[in-house]
Parts: C-alpha cells; sequence; structure tokens
C-alpha cells in the first residue's frame, strides 16, 4: 500500500505523536488480536490531538475473515479515530499468519498469508484511496 500510493512508511516506534501534523493522508494498521489492532497502535492512536483536517483509512491482518456483525475487527480503531475527528476512507483487510495465543501450540493457521493474491488485493485498495485524495 505504501509503494502504491508513494508513501512514507513508519514503525510504530519510530514515529511520534507530533509526526502526524505533517502528512494529509493518515493509515493506521496492525494484525489483529482478539479482535482488536495491537494495543500499542490503539494508545498510540488515543494520544494522538484532534485532527479534523486529516484524511486516514485502516488495514489489518487476520486470521479470521472480518464479518461486521460477529468480528469487526477494526471496530476499536475506528471509534478511536472518530473521535480524534479524523476523516475515515475505508478500511481493508486480509488474512495474515496467526500464531496467537492457543494457535501457537498447534503451529499456527494461514501460514502462506498474506499471498499474492491479498497483495493484489491491497495494491487495488491503495488505488482506490489514491483516487479519493485525488478528487477531495
Amino acid at each position: 500500500m505504501g509503494e502504491e500510493l508513494g508513501a512514507k512508511v513508519y514503525d510504530l516506534a519510530s514515529v511520534s505523536i507530533e509526526d502526524p501534523g505533517e502528512f494529509d493522508l493518515l493509515g493506521f494498521g496492525s494484525g489483529i488480536y482478539y479482535r482488536k489492532h495491537h494495543r500499542a497502535l490503539l494508545d498510540f492512536v488515543n494520544e494522538l490531538p484532534e485532527m479534523s483536517d486529516k484524511k486516514a483509512f485502516v488495514f489489518s491482518t487476520s486470521g479470521f475473515r472480518k464479518v461486521p456483525l460477529l468480528n469487526p475487527l477494526h471496530k476499536h480503531l475506528k471509534e478511536k479515530l472518530k473521535e480524534k475527528k479524523v476523516e475515515l476512507l475505508d478500511e481493508f483487510s486480509c488474512r495474515g499468519y496467526d500464531t496467537y495465543g492457543p494457535l501457537k501450540l498447534i503451529g499456527g493457521m494461514w501460514e502462506s498469508h498474506p499471498d499474492e493474491l491479498d497483495l493484489e488485493q491491497a495494491k487495488q485498495f491503495a488505488q482506490k484511496i489514491k483516487k479519493q485524495i485525488e478528487y477531495s
């Protein structure tokens, strides 16, 4: 996605709360852990100032499919971004290698993911986001 958008990609550990101010578009994502994005990402977003002039998208990998009513993978992150007045453009999720919790005991599942199809879908998602920001 970063490559398709021509964007800088940062590891959360190397970015400060002040850094988002210099960007027009922000992407927030991680693996999903017990139906939520990584705690460090959620904590980071909690510390951000209100950003009504920013647009964002969210993404994730997960061992389980996103099912809106049963497994709303992005719910918590989206709520936090809404509190910060960020304009959420869209969201993307795909399968990811999952060794979290008891799955570690059996060697995990979805070891081959993200695969080529997942990456192609992520690229198409980024192209869609790019068009949205070009026309806004």
